[in-house]
Parts: structure tokens; sequence; C-alpha cells
């Protein structure tokens, strides 16, 4: 059973360092081997990859633009990453919406991120806020031309070499509106349109919310799993917080399951993000290993 990989989202982790670039250099400091980040499209993408170069971490996911209006910030916030307003977030599922593949392609991006040096294997879209509060079918997204190019594009990511990841997110505590938000709801998707480089975000805090069987779900959505984001319910806090879940044992889950992917670490982080990694360091101890260059 090989040991997870754990990546450093820059969007929640490190708030007490200004920008991208310096958080990205705290990452690889405190020995991740790998970074994520929500909407990085504010910074120049060559500065971060020279500095992911010089710290040896792999960038390994960033989100699609959130659009116009977005209401999200950069910080990790309920109002952060994953907040946004009509036309922000979930801009996926917006009737008559531009799709994801429309919206990677954004002119005012710019060439420094359609694509530019600085190019994750994998991107996570927000196929998320419906209309009218309707019901949410397994398999179905909203009628109209817009979420139609939001999955079916992924035949166009594969000449670029990424990988597009669909994400529930939870519309309990962190969007009523958002559309796509069970595990069931979007493998239906990725399952009917059949594309290998469209798979599943398991962010355990929303699918925790939403439905629990984390055990179930993880065992039965596997195949379809891109990638994992993690952090403790309900405080969306480091995952030895007092908590509903039992990080232990969903890790040792992960790899008797043979999860292969990048563990993302995307929570709040009650003071220091550096003091507070003590969980970190307690899984490299138990596995007998060395944070990356220590």
């Amino acid at each position: 059973m090989a040991p997870l990989r754990f990546s450093a989202n820059l969007s929640w982790l490190f708030p007490e360092l200004p920008g991208l670039s310096q958080r990205l250099r705290a990452a690889g400091g405190a020995g991740f081997p790998a970074v994520e980040m929500a909407w990085p499209y504010g910074e120049a993408a060559g500065e971060l990859a020279q500095a992911a170069a010089r710290e040896g971490v792999r960038v390994v996911l960033i989100n699609t633009p959130p659009g116009a209006g977005a209401g999200g910030t950069e910080e990790g916030t309920e109002e952060g990453p994953e907040g946004g307003t009509e036309g922000g977030t979930g801009r996926a599922a917006v009737r008559g919406g531009p799709g994801l593949r429309a919206a990677e392609r954004e002119p005012s991006l710019g060439p420094r991120w359609t694509p530019g040096p600085l190019c994750p294997p994998r991107r996570a879209g927000k196929a998320g806020i419906g209309s009218g509060g309707s019901a949410r079918p397994a398999g179905c997204l909203p009628e109209g031309p817009g979420p139609g190019r939001a999955v079916c594009p992924g035949a166009g990511l594969p000449q670029e070499n990424i990988v597009g990841l669909l994400e529930p997110i939870n519309t309990r505590l962190t969007d009523p509106r958002y559309f796509l938000d069970t595990p069931q709801q979007a493998a239906a998707i990725l399952q009917k349109v059949g594309r290998p480089n469209l798979q599943l975000q398991m962010d355990v805090f929303h699918w925790q919310i939403m439905d629990g069987n984390l055990t179930g779900n993880l065992r039965e959505f596997l195949p379809l799993i891109g990638h994992i984001q993690i952090a403790q319910v309900p405080g969306r806090h480091e995952p030895d917080s007092p908590g509903e879940l039992n990080f232990p044992y969903l890790f040792q889950l992960l790899e008797d399951e043979g999860y292969k992917g990048y563990v993302g670490c995307e929570y709040s982080p009650l003071g220091d993000t550096l003091e507070g990694l003590g969980w970190l360091h307690s899984y490299w101890e138990t596995r007998g290993l060395q944070p990356k260059g220590q």
C-alpha cells in the first residue's frame, strides 16, 4: 500500500502570507510535494511556475475561472473559493451559459493561463448554480446549450494534457443554490458522458454533509475519482480539530483501496498554518516518511 500524497491548497492555507508565490514557497518548506489553488488568474503564471520549480513542488489542480460576478475571494472562508453568485461560481450549470471550456478560453485571462507556463494536470469545474431551485435528479443538468458545452468539451482537454473534474458542493451549509450537490449526481453525468479525461472530485467536507456514508461512497465511486480534498466537519478546519470525521481511519481506507491521486488540504487553519500541521507530521511519522526536502 503506497502512502498518500498531500497537496497544500494555497487559497486556504497560509493566509498569514499575502500572495500565492509566498504561500507556495511556504508549502514547499513545510514538506508538501504539491500545491493546488482556486482562482489564481490575477497573478502571473510565470512567477508561480518559477516558484514551483525552485521549490520542487508540483501544481496539481486549479479551478476553472469563476466568471464575472463571482462573489468569492482567494481567502478560505465560506464566501471564499466555494462561494459566488449567479454568473460566478457554478457558471457551467447556468442555462445558456458559456460552459467550462468557454470559461477556460476566456480572452480576458490572456495567454498566461489559456494555457500558459503553469498548466496543472487537473482543473476543477464548478458545475453549480441551477435555476429556480429545481430538484436535482441524478444525471440531470438544466436544459439548454450551456451545460452541454460544460461537459462535452472534455474532448478537447486531452490535447492540453488536462483532466477536467466535476465537484459536488453541499447545499446545506455552503451554497443552497448550487446545482451539483451529490456524488451520485456527478457520477451519473460522468458515466453518461463517458470521457476518461473527465473525472470526479471528492471533497470529503461536502460529501459528509450531504450524504455521510463516506466508506461506502468512496468504495463505490473510487474508479471515477481523480482528486480528493479534506477538511473536518462541520468547522472546515484541520483534520485533527474537533469534528465528525476520523481522518486516521479515512487515510488508511484510501491506502487500502489503492487511491493513487493527491489529497488536497482545503481547510481554514485555526491559527498559524505551520503550527496546525501536527496531523500531517503524525501521518508521515507513522508511515516512516520524511517530508520533502528534509
